[in-house]
């Protein structure tokens, strides 16, 4: 396992309060900046390896969490509620694997409840365990949808995810303004046709 997936976000840190930077990754980002074309020396940039490091250690901090932990959690006492459960229209911020490019998005998860729900906000924080580490978009709608389907045991479970990727926006291609759609559904929502009509229906897809 990674350096980075064993250190937390709950890095030692020093009198200031601030994450403590190994003089080795500091290095790595001066040697970054000389690459670029820049000069690390200059004024302007003495303290950006630090700040880059941090930034990445907040950026990646979904690898110190378990995001099945916010689901461990449940209520049985609904009032013999039985329909869909949505959360939409969630903004969150990722990085893809590739080019290590920013990916901002939105994501709406639903899930058919069997006996037992999660706090409304625990869906979200699923979202956010998972995005916070270097993704690919496919994966993390299937890591989130598998979360919930194999910890709340659900009739069904869909998530639908839309994001722009800086990798595509900012670099290679350059075509702003285009955003990727991944959907995983399962249970219900994957094999009768009306379930998943209606739960894409809510989340206005």
């Amino acid at each position: 396992m990674s350096e980075l997936a064993t250190d937390s976000i709950d890095a030692p840190r020093g009198p200031d309060g601030k994450i403590v930077v190994p003089d080795h990754v500091v290095e790595a980002f001066r040697t970054i900046l000389r690459w670029t074309g820049d000069d690390p020396e200059r004024e302007g940039l003495l303290d950006t390896p630090k700040r880059v490091a941090r930034a990445w250690k907040e950026y990646c901090q979904g690898y110190g969490e378990d995001p099945s932990h916010h689901l461990s959690r449940t209520f049985d006492e609904v009032g013999g509620y039985d329909e869909i459960v949505l959360l939409k229209d969630i903004p969150f911020q990722s990085h893809c694997e590739h080019h290590m490019a920013p990916i901002i998005g939105k994501a709406a998860i639903a899930y058919l409840p069997n006996m037992r729900v999660v706090g409304i906000s625990k869906l979200a924080r699923v979202l956010h365990g998972f995005a916070r580490r270097l993704q690919v978009q496919e994966r993390l709608t299937a890591q989130v949808a598998d979360c919930i389907w194999e910890h709340l045991h659900p009739h069904g479970v869909a998530v639908v995810i839309e994001a722009s990727h800086a990798c595509m926006t900012a670099r290679g291609v350059r075509t702003p303004g285009v955003a990727m759609t991944t959907s995983r559904m399962m249970g219900v929502f994957r094999e009768d046709e009306r379930s998943r009509q209606e739960v894409l229906k809510l989340m206005g897809y």
